[in-house]
């Protein structure tokens, strides 16, 4: 699944002073300080799935993604207890304006307010 990684990356590389880092051995996108706001997780554990790892609002976000869509949205292992959501890539149902939608509402998560507004978001 590598052309998902290379569109994921294209796509977390648009935001500002957006990086990419390896972090526990799958591609982690950050802002300044370390603020994460996308993990791109192929297999992860032996699962099967690939998918991008976003940030949400909280869990009345989470549970209402997952209700709304379960063949897309699902709370990954370790991190939906901090706000974060997965969305599949490995079905035909992906909906690409919405897996970049997802990635730039994270990003406005991660970023704090004085970065936001210097970048008018």
């Amino acid at each position: 699944m590598t052309g998902d990684l290379d569109r994921i990356r294209a796509i977390c590389m648009t935001h500002p002073r957006a990086a990419e880092k390896i972090s526990h051995g799958i591609p982690v996108f950050f802002i300044e300080k370390g603020r994460t706001f996308a993990w791109y997780s192929e297999n992860h554990h032996g699962s099967g799935i690939t998918a991008v790892l976003v940030k949400t609002s909280g869990a009345d976000e989470q549970a209402f993604l997952v209700e709304m869509d379960p063949d897309i949205f699902y709370r990954p292992p370790y991190l939906a207890p901090s706000g974060w959501i997965g969305m599949r890539l490995d079905t035909d149902a992906t909906d690409w304006d919405q897996v970049e939608a997802r990635i730039a509402q994270s990003w406005d998560h991660a970023a704090t307010p004085r970065l936001r507004e210097q970048f008018g978001r």
